[in-house]
């Protein structure tokens, strides 16, 4: 695993603190699911790396979780780009749409406890 990621960019720092309190339906349902380190591991919600702002990131297991509404549609070309600046800084991203969240969160949030559970692997390296 990478030593650390990017300075912060102070635009992007600013942004996330007001996404913090304009959470999508979405992302406030997911976040009652993961806040409070109840997956086990403590997740940060629209926390900045480098220019970009992440929904939700578990700094323990490099991971990113991102909740896609219907706003997203059309942009899989700017998902992709930010998709791989994570990934070369050894970020792994899941994805998951806003009504798959909100239609089942317990069931995301299990996929994401898996995901971590794969991730304490690489990470205890």
């Amino acid at each position: 695993m990478p030593k650390g990621l990017p300075n912060r960019n102070p635009a992007a720092r600013q942004k996330a603190r007001g996404l913090r309190s304009s959470a999508s339906a979405g992302e406030h349902a997911l976040w009652q699911e993961l806040r409070r380190k109840r997956l086990g591991v403590r997740f940060r919600r629209q926390y900045p790396i480098g220019p970009y702002v992440l929904d939700f990131y578990c700094p323990s297991r490099w991971l990113c979780v991102e909740v896609d509404g219907d706003f997203h549609d059309g942009r899989q070309e700017r998902d992709a780009t930010r998709d791989a600046f994570l990934a070369k800084m050894g970020v792994r991203t899941l994805r998951f749409w806003s009504t798959e969240v909100l239609n089942d969160a317990k069931a995301v949030a299990q996929s994401i406890w898996l995901a971590c559970q794969e991730t304490a692997d690489v990470c205890a390296d």
